[in-house]
C-alpha cells in the first residue's frame, strides 16, 4: 500500500524573509529551504546603453556637477550616527536626543549607569551637537566619584564647541585643563589652530599662539608654519613676521615649507625686495626653490595684479637655472595677456612652443583674446590656423573673440563665416558670439541682414527675445547710439520682435540723453499695446514725466504701482518727491519720503537726513536745525529741496516762520543757498502758511465747510501780518479764531486724505 500524502505540508524549520533585528543579532535573512512560496521578482529593465564618448568633442568647462545628496531626516541622522556607537553611549546619545534639554529626567537616565570612564565620555561628546548639553554632561561627569579628565574628553569637547560654532568657548578648554590640574600640551594647542585656520580666522590664531607661549609650550617647525600659513592667507602678514621673529629666537631651523609661507605672504602684500633677500638667504642656507615654489609665488602675483613681480621672479628662476614646466609657462602667458602686453607674452609662448612643452587650450585662448583687444584680428586668425593645425578644437570663447574682433574693423562677413564654421564643428552659440553681428548690421543699415540672423537664431532654438533684450542693453549701454536703436527697434517691432525689457531700455535710454517726449510717446504706445509695463517701466517713466511737467500723471502713475504692490525705484522717489516739494505739496512729499525709506532696503542719504531734520524742528529753534545742516555737509550730502521743505514743515508746525527764514538766511550767508531758490523757498514758506490756517475751517454736521466772517477776517489779518513780520499780533488773532475742538477732532480722524495731484495720503 503506498504511504499517503499527509493533508498539512511538512514546516520546515527555516525562516523565510527578514527576522527582526535585536541588539546581539543583526538582520538575518531567509533561504531557498522554506514552506512560503517565492514571490516572482520584477523584471529588470534593460540598461540603456551609453552614449559613446567622443573626445574631440569635450569641453571641460560644460561638464555638470553630480546631483547633490538629498539630506537626511533626523532619524535617519540618528541612526547613522547610533550604528557606530557603542551600546552605553547609544543609551546616553539616545537620552539627550528624546529630553532636547538638560534636566532631571536626563540625571536619572544617567544615575542609572554605574560608571562612565573617559573613553565613554568622549565617545559620546564626539558626536553631540549641542554645546548646551555637552558641557553639562562634561561637567557632570567630571563630579563622578574617583573620576579624572584625560586629554581625549578635553580634545573631544573642545571638537564638540568648535563644531557648534562656540570656538571662543572652545579657546577657553586650555585654562580649564589648566584649573583642573591637567597642563596642556602642544597637541591640545595644534588642535585649535587646525580649527582657527581652516575657518579663516587669523586673528584666533594668533591668539592661541600668544596663549601657548605664555603656558610654556614652545611649538615645533610644523607648527610655526601652519601658524604663518594662517596669518599670511588672512592678510596679517606683520603677525607673521613677528612670529617668525619668534621661530629665530627658539633657535629653529626652517625648512622650504617655512620659506615658502613667508615668500608669499610678502608677494601678496607686494614687497619684493623682501622676496629676493628670503630667496637669497634659501639658497645659502637650504636649496634653491624648485618650479613648484617659483609658480606658486608667480600664481599669488598674478592674483594681485602685480605684473613687474611676475618677471622679477621669472628672471630669479631662470638665473637660477630651473627649467620652467608647462604650468609655469601657462600662469605667466595668460597674466601677460591679461594685462594687454601681449608681445611679451607671445614671446614666451614662443618660447614655450621651442621647448617641447604641452600647450593648453587656455593659452591660445588669452593670446587669441589679447590679440583682438589690441588691435590685431589678423595674428589672432593665424593663432587660429597654427591652432587647428596643432590638433586643437577652438572653443566658443575664441570663437567670439574673433567674431568681435573681426566686426570691430569692418570685416562682418568673415564675421558671419566664422559664425558658421562654429555651428559646424557642433558647438551652440551664445549672446556674446551673435551680438557683434547685430550691432555691426544695426551700425551699417543691413536690416535684411539683421532679420535673417534672428530668423537662424530661431532654428538654432536660441532665445530670441532675450538676446534681443541684452543686445538693446549693450547697444544703449555705450552711448550715443539711443537713436539708432530706437530705428532698429522700429524696425523690429513691425515684424513682431518686441518686449516690455526692450521697451524700458529705450525708455531709461531716451530720458538719459534728454529726449523725454519721445520717451514719453513709447509709454503710451506700451500701454496701448499687448504689452502690458511692469514695476520697472513706472519708476523709469515717472522721473520722465515729473521732468515734462506732469506731475499729476507722474502721481497717477505711482498710484498704479501701490495698487499693483509694487515699490518705485529710489529714482522715481527722488523725482516725485522734488516734484512735489517745488509744486508745493510739502506734505504729501514727506509721505512718500517715509513711504520710501519704509520699503527700499537702503534709502537716499537726503531722505534720511530729512526724518532728522524733522526731529530737530521739535525743538521750535533755528539753531539745532543748523547743526544737523551742518553735519549733512561734512558727510558731503548738500541741502536740497526735500530738506528745506521739512525744514519749512517743521518749524512752522513747533516753531514759527521766522525760525524758518534764520536757517534760509545763514544758508544764504554760507553761499549754500541762490538767490532764485530763495525766494522760491519764501514762497513755500507762505503758502505753507496759508495751508495751515486753511485748515481752520469749521465744518457742519452736513459736512459741508463753513467759514464764518471772524474767521474770514482773521484769516485776512494773518496772511498781512505774517508778511509785515507782526508775530506777536498774528498769535493774538489766532486765538480769537471760533474753532471748536470737535471740528478738529472730526478733520483729524478721516483716515484718507486725497489730495488735488491724487498722491493718497494717510492720517
Amino acid at each position: 500500500m503506498p504511504p499517503q500524502t499527509p493533508q498539512n505540508p511538512t514546516k520546515f524549520h527555516f525562516f523565510y524573509g527578514h527576522r527582526k533585528p535585536s541588539q546581539n543579532r543583526q538582520v538575518v535573512r531567509g533561504g531557498l529551504f522554506s514552506n512560503r512560496q517565492t514571490r516572482t521578482p520584477k523584471p529588470i529593465s534593460p540598461i540603456p546603453s551609453p552614449t559613446p564618448f567622443n573626445l574631440q568633442n569635450w569641453l571641460p568647462d560644460t561638464t555638470s556637477p553630480p546631483p547633490p545628496h538629498p539630506p537626511k531626516n533626523p532619524s535617519q541622522t540618528f541612526f547613522s550616527i547610533a550604528r557606530r556607537l557603542s551600546p552605553i553611549a547609544r543609551y546616553i546619545f539616545d537620552s539627550f536626543r528624546k529630553h532636547r534639554s538638560w534636566g532631571p529626567s536626563v540625571l536619572a537616565d544617567l544615575n542609572k549607569l554605574r560608571r562612565v570612564p573617559p573613553d565613554l565620555v568622549a565617545e559620546v561628546l564626539k558626536v553631540q551637537t549641542d554645546p548646551n548639553i555637552s558641557a553639562k554632561f562634561f561637567h557632570w561627569a567630571g563630579k563622578q566619584k574617583g573620576y579624572t579628565h584625560n586629554y581625549t574628553t578635553y580634545n573631544a569637547f573642545a571638537y564638540c564647541l568648535n563644531r557648534a560654532g562656540r570656538f571662543r568657548s572652545a579657546d577657553q578648554v586650555l585654562e580649564l585643563m589648566n584649573m583642573q590640574g591637567k597642563e596642556p600640551s602642544e597637541k591640545q594647542f595644534e588642535i585649535l589652530i587646525r580649527f582657527h585656520s581652516d575657518a579663516g580666522r587669523g586673528l584666533r590664531v594668533y591668539h592661541v599662539y600668544e596663549k601657548m607661549r605664555r603656558f610654556g609650550v614652545s611649538p615645533r617647525v610644523f607648527l610655526y608654519n601652519r601658524i604663518m600659513d594662517a596669518l599670511v592667507k588672512t592678510d596679517h602678514l606683520d603677525l607673521a613676521l613677528s612670529v617668525y621673529d619668534d621661530f629665530k629666537k627658539d633657535g629653529l631651523k626652517e625648512e622650504s615649507v617655512t620659506f615658502m609661507v613667508l615668500a608669499k605672504g610678502l608677494c601678496k602684500a607686494g614687497k619684493m625686495d623682501g622676496v629676493l633677500v628670503l630667496l637669497e638667504k634659501m639658497r645659502g642656507e637650504l636649496c634653491k626653490p624648485d618650479v613648484f615654489a617659483y609658480t606658486s609665488m608667480i600664481r599669488v602675483l598674478v592674483a594681485e595684479g602685480n605684473l613687474d613681480g611676475c618677471l622679477r621672479i621669472w628672471e630669479e628662476m631662470t638665473q637660477d637655472g630651473v627649467e620652467p614646466d608647462a604650468w609655469a609657462y601657462t600662469t605667466l602667458v595668460s597674466a601677460l595677456c591679461k594685462q594687454g602686453d601681449v608681445g611679451k607674452g607671445y614671446e614666451i609662448f614662443q618660447e614655450m612652443r621651442e621647448k617641447g612643452c604641452l600647450i593648453d587650450r587656455a593659452v591660445y585662448g588669452s593670446l587669441v583674446e589679447a590679440f583682438v583687444g589690441d588691435g590685431k584680428v589678423g595674428s589672432a586668425c593665424d593663432l587660429l590656423k597654427e591652432m587647428t593645425e596643432s590638433g586643437y578644437r577652438a572653443d566658443l570663447s575664441i570663437y567670439n573673440a574673433l567674431i568681435r574682433g573681426l566686426c570691430n574693423v569692418d570685416r562682418t562677413d568673415k564675421g558671419y563665416k566664422l559664425f558658421q564654421i562654429a555651428i559646424q564643428e557642433g558647438l551652440v552659440p551664445s549672446f556674446e558670439t551673435v551680438n557683434p553681428l547685430l550691432l555691426s548690421y544695426s551700425e551699417t543699415d543691413r536690416m535684411d541682414d539683421f532679420c535673417k540672423l534672428l530668423d537662424q537664431m530661431v532654428k538654432l532654438r536660441m532665445s530670441v527675445m532675450d538676446g534681443l533684450s541684452s543686445f538693446f542693453y549693450f547697444m544703449v549701454g555705450k552711448g550715443e547710439r539711443e537713436l539708432k536703436a530706437l530705428e532698429v527697434f522700429q524696425v523690429l517691432k513691425a515684424k513682431g520682435y518686441s518686449s516690455v525689457s526692450i521697451y524700458n531700455f529705450l525708455i531709461e535710454a531716451l530720458h538719459k540723453i534728454g529726449e523725454v517726449k519721445r520717451a514719453l510717446s513709447l509709454f503710451k504706445e506700451l500701454n496701448d499695446s499687448d504689452v502690458k509695463p511692469d514695476c520697472f517701466t513706472y519708476s523709469t517713466i515717472i522721473p520722465c514725466m515729473v521732468g515734462a511737467g506732469d506731475l499729476k500723471a507722474a502721481c497717477s502713475c505711482y498710484n498704479k504701482m501701490m495698487e499693483m504692490s509694487w515699490v518705485p525705484s529710489v529714482a522715481a522717489y527722488c523725482s516725485l518727491v522734488k516734484g512735489l516739494c517745488r509744486k508745493g505739496e510739502i506734505d504729501t512729499a514727506l509721505m512718500l519720503v517715509r513711504d520710501c525709506l519704509g520699503n527700499v532696503t537702503s534709502g537716499p542719504m537726503e531722505f534720511k537726513y530729512t526724518l532728522t531734520v524733522l526731529h530737530a524742528c521739535k525743538s521750535g529753534n533755528a539753531e539745532g536745525v543748523i547743526e544737523v545742516l551742518n553735519e549733512m555737509m561734512q558727510q558731503g550730502c548738500p541741502p536740497v529741496d526735500v530738506i528745506y521743505c521739512a525744514i519749512i514743515h517743521g518749524l512752522c508746525k513747533h516753531g514759527s516762520s521766522d525760525e524758518a527764514r534764520k536757517v534760509f538766511a545763514e544758508m544764504r550767508n554760507r553761499n549754500l543757498l541762490s538767490e532764485a531758490n530763495s525766494v522760491l523757498y519764501e514762497e513755500l514758506l507762505v503758502d505753507h502758511l496759508k495751508t495751515m490756517t486753511a485748515g481752520l475751517v469749521e465744518y457742519n454736521h452736513q459736512g459741508q465747510s463753513t467759514m464764518d466772517f471772524s474767521n474770514l477776517f482773521a484769516f485776512f489779518w494773518i496772511t498781512i501780518l505774517d508778511s509785515c513780520y507782526y508775530f506777536v499780533l498774528r498769535e493774538v488773532i489766532l486765538l480769537l479764531v471760533e474753532v471748536t475742538w470737535g471740528d478738529i477732532s472730526r478733520l483729524l480722524n478721516n483716515e484718507r486724505i486725497t489730495d488735488k495731484l491724487g498722491v493718497t495720503k494717510y492720517k
